[in-house]
């Protein structure tokens, strides 16, 4: 299977929907994603993750349709439409930005599709708008901000200065940081989405008094605010999520990320089968080592599969339903879906190293075991 046609959007099935070894028709996916401006990595990373899991499963039943949303809320909107009226596809996912999720997902779902995100997951859609044809693979939007308060606790931080995109994503970041963190706040910052130029920030963190910093600025927007930090001489430590310090965004940092602590739920030295397999895998196939965006869209792949192999989407609730019991290998190694169909899952900490040249992480403890999100308990599901 010729996989670099399959990510340039040439179906996997035939036209007309074969049916698969389990007797299924054909099913089509949607796939709508940052490919292009400032986040273009991220989205490009969970397609290229995505398409992998669909290539290594042998299906050809399976046709992913893929479009770029360009960052746009509106284009997102658009697309969507797109998808659902003309190509009438059977699964939506892709998205990256919670601004975009917002936009497209509560539609969609309500016209009866399924939507898979490998990535956003604002709380507006974990609470009271949780739906049963919504299913996030990543992560709550808090979570892996909470974990970075719970270990600011454990590093002896008792003083932060926090900031973050003014977006949901962005007010979830800080709303979970400040959930888990016990300390006092040096400042508390809502930057512009897509900002460059960070040294009003920056000067602000100087005055403030600070003994730790925590950002969540991702995609080239962690890479900018990294730099000039480093260029700044403020010697302040800074505590993230895995976005700000994820695999391709390192490379671009370079040495002013070494020794960071980060959190994530996943990393490419997890001990486990499955993420071994896929971290050979993917650097193997794209000449580069994976992302968590990656692995992310590896898992929705994944978790699409096995939920194809007990039911069709035509059948809802069987799918549904086949979807909630997540039966697959997660590269995280252990994975299952809360009531309102949202991650359990393990949250780690990990320090930027150099290993063979190359920026990466390794995983120094955990920060938070057996996670789920306080949005649950809004949820009717």
């Amino acid at each position: 299977m010729n996989l670099k046609s399959m990510i340039l959007g040439t179906a996997l099935a035939a036209i007309g929907g074969i049916a698969g070894a389990d007797g299924h028709g054909g099913v089509k996916v949607g796939m709508i994603t940052t490919l292009s401006g400032g986040g273009a990595g991220l989205g490009i990373d969970v397609r290229d993750g995505f398409m992998l899991a669909i290539a290594q499963s042998g299906r050809d039943d399976i046709e992913v349709v893929i479009e770029d949303d360009q960052r746009k809320p509106d284009v997102a909107v658009q697309l969507s439409d797109k998808m659902i009226q003309s190509e009438q596809v059977d699964v939506m996912t892709g998205i990256i930005f919670s601004n975009l999720a917002m936009a497209v997902i509560p539609s969609a779902v309500a016209q009866g599709k399924i939507y898979l995100s490998p990535n956003a997951g604002p709380s507006a859609l974990a609470g009271r708008g949780c739906h049963e044809n919504y299913f996030n693979v990543a992560w709550q939007n808090d979570n892996l901000h909470e974990a970075a308060g719970a270990y600011a606790n454990t590093a002896g931080y008792d003083n932060s200065f926090i900031l973050a995109p003014n977006y949901p994503a962005g007010q979830d970041a800080l709303t979970g940081y400040k959930r888990m963190f016990e300390g006092d706040l040096a400042g508390e910052l809502f930057t512009d989405l897509g900002q460059t130029d960070y040294a009003a920030e920056i000067a602000q963190i100087r005055a403030s008094g600070a003994d730790s910093v925590f950002f969540f600025l991702p995609g080239g927007m962690g890479i900018s605010f990294l730099k000039q930090y480093a260029d700044s001489g403020v010697d302040i430590p800074v505590i993230g999520p895995a976005f700000s310090f994820d695999q391709g965004i390192l490379q671009a940092v370079g040495d002013a990320a070494v020794g960071v602590v980060n959190t994530s739920q996943w990393s490419k030295d997890l001990d486990n089968p499955a993420n071994a397999a896929f971290v050979e895998t993917f650097q193997a196939e794209y000449g580069r080592l994976p992302s968590l965006y990656a692995s992310q869209g590896f898992d929705t792949a994944n978790l699409l599969i096995s939920a194809l192999e007990v039911a069709s989407p035509s059948d809802a609730e069987a799918f549904r339903e086949a979807l909630r019991a997540a039966d697959f290998d997660s590269t995280r190694g252990d994975f299952a879906f809360g009531s309102n169909q949202h991650p359990i899952q393990d949250i780690y900490a990990r320090e930027v190293i150099v290993e063979d040249g190359i920026f990466t992480n390794k995983v120094i403890g955990v920060a938070l075991e057996d996670h789920g999100d306080v949005y649950a308990a809004e949820c009717g599901l």
